[in-house]
């Protein structure tokens, strides 16, 4: 399967990540939220692969439930952290067993407490090596890889962050989603650029919609996002847990709207296993009716 299937022109793909619970128990639940997804038709949905590894099998149950419950495209995270080459072939083996069509393919973040990422032995070192892989040894399996409008906290420059989503391109991907951002005008300079430099595969903003401002500061100084000062300003003038929800909403509803209407091939939502706030988002810019052909 291809990814890209889901952006052609002429309609506008949607695609909700998911992260592995804690527990087995709580896998039904999460299904449940999903459930509240059904209106929308999502096209497929991800799930996240924990640092180094650790919810692989979490990961795997995520996705056989969804799809067994839903009927609907699954695509696993998966990322070069703490396994050798023949580990990441037993995994992707797993996948293509368990019917996951897609795979989201990430080089991972440097285990807690490195500053740069150093592969084990055995290992990939980049993730373009790990697109390789799949495309030459698992090619059923769609590849998604990551984008950064803001550009990677460790790249050297936006043109090396550029290079590298470059390779990743030209080593069988057909799908970029991008880092969650807030202001849209990053993400055209980001379109642009990718255009200029001859990657033309779809480029899908992800979106989070903010509904706790203490949660997405956080969340924005992990990955290196900023917050326009305006809208930062807005979510701190209540304490509220309702003003600052609706306050979130509202502004991811306005940043959908416009990205929109700039002929985007589809969105990406960042849902943090809950529904009410990208439902609402959804609601708002009438994907139901409308947007989605």
């Amino acid at each position: 399967m291809r990814l890209s299937h889901f952006f052609q022109p002429g309609r506008v793909g949607l695609s909700i990540e998911l992260f592995p619970p804690k527990t087995s128990e709580a896998i039904s639940g999460l299904v449940q939220t999903v459930q509240d997804f059904r209106l929308f038709k999502p096209d497929f949905l991800t799930c996240t692969y924990g640092a180094g590894g650790s919810t692989q099998d979490m990961t795997l149950q995520v996705a056989e439930a969804v799809k067994q419950q839903m009927g609907l495209p699954m695509a696993s995270h998966l990322t070069c952290v703490n396994s050798t080459k023949e580990q990441l072939r037993q995994y992707l083996r797993r996948c293509t067993e368990l019917g996951i069509e897609a795979i989201v393919a990430l080089r991972g973040d440097p285990p807690k407490g490195e500053t740069s990422f150093t592969p084990i032995e055995g290992g990939l070192r980049h993730a373009s090596e790990l697109v390789e892989l799949i495309q030459s040894e698992f090619p059923s399996l769609g590849i998604a890889v990551a984008g950064y409008p803001e550009v990677h906290q460790e790249a050297i420059s936006a043109e090396d962050d550029l290079r590298f989503l470059k390779q990743k391109v030209d080593c069988g991907a057909d799908v970029v989603v991008t880092q969650l951002f807030y202001d849209n005008s990053d993400f055209f300079r980001f379109r642009d650029r990718c255009n200029e430099a001859g990657i033309h595969i779809p480029i899908v903003p992800g979106i989070l919609p903010v509904t706790n401002y203490a949660q997405i500061q956080r969340i924005t100084t992990l990955c290196k996002a900023k917050l326009p000062e305006t809208f930062a300003s807005r979510l701190a003038m209540h304490d509220d847990p309702e003003w600052q929800f609706q306050t979130g909403v509202e502004f991811a509803q306005q940043q959908v709207e416009e990205l929109l209407r700039s002929g985007i091939p589809g969105i990406h939502f960042y849902v943090l296993n809950k529904s009410k706030a990208t439902c609402q988002v959804l609601q708002g810019v009438g994907w139901n009716q409308s947007v989605k052909s």
